[in-house]
């Protein structure tokens, strides 16, 4: 998993690429905890990103889960057509904000 974070003033852009899976899957949820409280929005671009499993959508609703509290606006952009058909048959088009 190959993660680049970059910062434009507080919006934080989170570009994920490769895998993220049961291996990968709690680094990739420590790099997002590590910046908590530090942006007032965030993106994910999961651009370069071949494959999602289950325990990476975990880490997704539980980030989004942790900033709706505080109105922290989550946008996941730049999905590809296989990730698309992940996110589809498990629902999770429905509850994330993919564009």
């Amino acid at each position: 998993m190959d993660i680049v974070k970059t910062y434009n003033d507080k919006e934080l852009t989170i570009e994920v690429g490769d895998r993220i899976d049961t291996v990968t899957a709690p680094d990739f949820e420590n790099e997002i905890m590590d910046e908590m409280g530090k942006f007032d929005s965030l993106i994910l671009d999961l651009n370069n990103l071949e494959y999602i499993s289950s325990a990476g959508l975990r880490v997704l609703v539980l980030v989004q889960k942790k900033l709706q509290p505080d109105n922290i606006p989550f946008v996941i952009i730049n999905v590809n057509d296989t990730i698309k058909e992940i996110f589809s048959m498990s629902g999770f088009d429905k509850i994330l904000t993919i564009k």
